[in-house]
């Protein structure tokens, strides 16, 4: 199977590039380890966007939404949507072990083999949480994706963390019904990305001591009914059911090594791209969407870098003439 681009990553920047490489008569793929939008599949069940349906539209399909602001629910209709309407050729749950620069590009998968001219990795970062890296962490009662409260009815609940992820949680497990809500903090604040509009809740409720908190404090070890937690006044063992990690996640850079894309040692290991072309110090593959800012994972969105996929097959289309 032989293409002039091989897309990497299913979600809404990897459905842009492909609808970009059609538009352009390009032979592309578009292949995937998970499902359709994977990451936002992922998400929280009851999640609404930051953005407005407007700025998440992509391929020139309208995107229409109940409210000012839409649901997870909706995006994932939405963006099926699109790729029905442009009839795309996506292949999911396909897992790439390996591309080889030849002349051409060849990728192994776990279904096939294909060549390719040019490869673009728009693979986003959501699939490797940042671990705890302590005694229990494989217990399962630890969850580092949050799906929705009610498992967590009844039961004593830490949350782990000082974002958005892990203020959400801990309000939305507190009010459906968990038995206790206690926030596990390293910072000795709440992060000042915190949605303003949701901060004064959240210190108001660990103010009043409906929501306990533990600030510059880390986690130990995790028990089957415990957890034993370093705090500024010493080590403490609290009763406790489920550890919700909402830690963050990261980039699977050794992907991006194995290809031989060099990764900056600035802050962020940010990989190398020319923001000019999008192309990676390897000729002939290309960055698109979150991936490019490395772990500064708040630099991209939707909205800001679905213009990607147009610098990308520009560039590709010029090289090829």
């Amino acid at each position: 199977m032989d293409f002039d681009v091989c897309i990497i990553g299913a979600g809404p920047i990897g459905i842009c590039c492909a609808i970009e490489a059609k538009k352009n008569n390009l032979n592309y793929v578009i292949i995937d380890r998970g499902c359709l939008v994977n990451s936002l599949y992922n998400y929280p069940k009851n999640m609404t966007f930051f953005s407005t349906s407007d700025k998440l539209e992509i391929g020139d399909v309208p995107f229409i939404s109940h409210n000012s602001k839409p649901t997870k629910s909706e995006a994932l209709e939405y963006y099926r949507r699109v790729v029905s309407s442009w009839e795309l050729k996506v292949n999911l749950y396909e897992e790439v072990s390996e591309i080889k620069k030849t002349e051409n590009f060849e990728i192994i998968t776990s279904k096939g083999r294909y060549i390719s001219k040019n490869v673009i990795i728009s693979t986003g970062f959501y699939d490797l949480p940042y671990k705890l890296n302590v005694p229990g962490e494989t217990l399962d009662k630890v969850k580092h994706y949050y799906d929705e409260p009610h498992p967590y009815f009844g039961m004593k609940v830490a949350v782990v963390g000082a974002a958005n992820s892990a203020v959400d949680v801990a309000l939305e497990t507190y009010r459906k019904g968990a038995k206790e809500v206690t926030m596990i903090v390293r910072e000795p604040n709440l992060s000042e990305t915190v949605k303003y509009w949701v901060k004064p809740d959240v210190e108001n409720r660990i103010n009043e001591g409906s929501i306990k908190s533990y600030f510059n404090s880390n986690i130990k070890k995790i028990d089957d009914k415990s957890l034993t937690i370093s705090t500024p006044e010493g080590e403490l063992v609290i009763e406790n059911d489920f550890v919700l990690a909402m830690t963050g996640y990261q980039p699977d850079f050794s992907f991006l090594k194995r290809i031989g894309i060099e990764i900056g040692e600035d802050e962020y290991t940010t990989p190398f791209h020319n923001p000019d072309t999008m192309e990676t110090n390897v000729d002939g593959v290309y960055l698109a969407g979150v991936i490019c800012g490395g772990l500064k994972t708040n630099k991209w969105f939707i909205e800001n870098s679905r213009d990607h996929s147009k610098i990308i097959i520009k560039e590709i289309k010029k090289n090829n003439s």
